[in-house]
């Protein structure tokens, strides 16, 4: 098919209903893969190995999520270009640009690799951690950093499918790596049988391995059927793909640093606490996932309908997806409110961080409705390509958890760094619903 050929895109036709529905559901469910990855390995390290090791998988993490981050910036903004391009009946066009964005990626991953074995150890040095917890964290990271142009890659293939409408494709390749995922780690981790024992170091490993072999096979499938063309990449798509992209990764990574941040404040606690940011902070995750999910289906569908000049239909599907999607929040809110203890207790039999992961979990419950407009609404803002100003609000607001972390801290304890982070979560959930009803999306130029 030519460039100049044009068909509808599949998401600007049709009841909006099960649309979103049929988009959403296996987007949620692949968000709920990509969050099993690190959930995975802190529940067979914290059964396996104990409360520091968990509590270095859990600091580590915070520089996987910088990682993470900076990969969604290929995944965010190759959404909106190639689901516009779909969107105004381009798909050769769609397919050229997803080829650079996967080059691209490879590259961008493998410097951010590059950069973490550097950083490694100033990290942990910011993170202020124990002794113990910082060198079996750097054990993880190390680890899990040679996988990183590979995950980078993997978000990019997972963006080329979902801007033509697939979220089906990504979500197999990702639900079969999940699996695998869960039978490697306690092998690697323990050494059972053939497998030498590396303890966190196996659950690092069997992470990238698996999402490694799922990028490669993702290749081959959108290559087959047309969504990439790495023989004819669009160079000057980049560009775009970088602009629309960066803010809202970039805001990603700052919100990893003021976690590595919120470390020391919490350290000061014990490593019961620390455990117990980490736990809660991926007991959140479930939440997270629905709404995350929510929010690539309206990043995809805002970018479609726009590039068809359905501007109605974009407001439409935004509106109704909030809706499904706090269907689903306000349940996870009231578990966290009435079971946190059932939830911390699945990582650790640990007392002391049971107890502390549960407070967090009570009071974080309250920020799980102001982060479905903020998810939600921030996804849709970037699928029309207006991230930039929406971004330099939520930067804001996720820098005051910072010096309000310190001050409540200080004044009521160990609950006032979990106050400060739910306060602000919604505040920026505020500042997206202002931002979408203000209307500057409506003209930005993709």
């Amino acid at each position: 098919m030519t460039s100049t050929s044009r068909t509808p895109g599949a998401l600007t036709v049709g009841p909006l209903r099960p649309v979103i529905l049929n988009l959403a559901a296996p987007a949620v469910a692949m968000m709920a893969c990509h969050f099993c990855f690190n959930l995975i390995d802190a529940i067979w390290v914290g059964r396996l190995i104990g409360p520091a090791a968990l509590a270095a998988v859990s600091t580590a993490g915070f520089y996987v999520w910088v990682l993470l981050s900076l990969g969604e910036m290929v995944e965010v903004g190759l959404i909106a270009v190639a689901a516009r391009r779909h969107g105004e009946g381009l798909p050769d066009a769609a397919a050229r640009a997803a080829g650079a964005a996967v080059l691209y990626a490879l590259a961008a991953g493998t410097l951010v690799s590059l950069g973490g074995f550097a950083l490694t150890d100033a990290l942990f040095h910011l993170m202020g951690v124990p002794r113990e917890v910082a060198s079996l964290g750097r054990a993880y990271l190390d680890t899990w950093l040679l996988g990183g142009p590979l995950v980078f890659g993997f978000f990019a293939i997972e963006a080329t499918f979902r801007a033509s409408g697939d979220t089906r494709t990504p979500f197999l390749l990702l639900m079969v790596s999940v699996v695998l995922s869960v039978g490697l780690d306690p092998l690697l981790i323990s050494g059972v049988g053939p497998f030498p024992r590396l303890g966190v170091e196996g659950a690092a490993l069997a992470s990238v391995m698996v999402r490694g072999g799922g990028f490669l096979i993702g290749i081959g499938l959108a290559w087959r059927r047309g969504l990439l063309r790495l023989d004819a990449p669009d160079w000057r798509a980049v560009p775009t793909v970088f602009r629309v992209g960066a803010p809202l990764s970039l805001a990603g990574v700052l919100l990893s640093i003021v976690y590595m941040w919120l470390t020391r404040y919490t350290s000061r606690f014990g490593t019961a606490a620390l455990a117990a940011l980490g736990v809660g902070h991926k007991v959140e995750g479930l939440g997270f996932i629905a709404i995350s999910g929510f929010a690539l289906s309206a990043s995809a569908l805002v970018g479609q309908n726009l590039g068809a000049q359905q501007e109605a239909r974009a407001r439409q599907a935004v509106r109704m997806t909030v809706g499904y999607c706090l269907a689903v929040t306000t349940a996870t809110a009231i578990a966290f409110l009435t079971i946190p203890d059932t939830l911390v207790a699945l990582f650790t039999s640990d007392a002391a961080v049971i107890a502390d992961g549960s407070l967090y979990l009570r009071v974080i419950a309250f920020a799980q409705i102001g982060q479905t407009f903020e998810i939600i609404l921030e996804g849709a803002l970037a699928g029309a390509g207006y991230t930039l100003w929406p971004q330099i609000a939520s930067t804001t607001l996720t820098l005051l958890r910072v010096p309000l972390a310190a001050w409540w801290s200080g004044a009521v304890g160990l609950v006032g760094i979990w106050l400060a982070l739910s306060v602000t979560a919604v505040a920026r959930g505020i500042a997206m619903a202002l931002f979408w009803l203000r209307g500057r999306w409506r003209v930005t130029a993709v």
